[in-house]
């Protein structure tokens, strides 16, 4: 057997690279999101390594790109900035970037934190010690610094 010859089973790397576009063209991912997928389809890594740089290189693939996205669109769902910062962590983005594009959404995180309440609970504050607390969680699970929660529910239990 020759050496050149070709394993058969051994995927071509233009499925590889038809696999990771069609991924892309669905929503932007981050390099270590398509990574991961590609290594779930049990593709080689040196294949995986060479299409990843490939698409950087076309502009296919983009971490700023997907985390400027990702940032507006989780803005638009309500969820504050420790959230957003640890998703993007987990999908391979760096600190300095999110940190960067996080200050360039030009977010007021209070207003926005004062929103998501509003819409959950209502306009009047919190009745009592439980109900501030309930209210604190919900703004603490989505991704609001405990800084804002006190800003935004205030210490109207108290008045209780």
């Amino acid at each position: 057997m020759p050496a050149e010859e070709a394993d058969p089973e051994a995927p071509d790397p233009q499925e590889v690279e038809d696999k990771a576009v069609s991924l892309l063209a669905r929503r932007e991912h981050s390099r270590s999101e398509l990574q991961r997928k590609l290594r779930q389809r049990q593709y080689p890594e040196s294949l995986i390594a060479e299409t990843l740089e490939l698409l950087e290189q076309r502009g296919y693939l983009d971490n700023q790109r997907f985390a400027e996205a990702f940032i507006r669109e989780r803005i638009a769902r309500g969820q504050g900035p420790l959230r957003i910062t640890a998703d993007l962590r987990q999908r391979g983005v760096d600190d300095g970037t999110i940190r960067l594009l996080l200050e360039a959404a030009e977010v007021d995180w209070l207003e926005q934190a004062a929103a998501v309440r509003e819409r959950r609970f209502g306009d009047a504050p919190p009745a009592g010690r439980v109900e501030w607390g309930r209210q604190g969680r919900f703004l603490a699970g989505r991704g609001f610094s405990a800084e804002h929660v006190r800003r935004v529910l205030g210490d109207s239990w108290r008045d209780q």
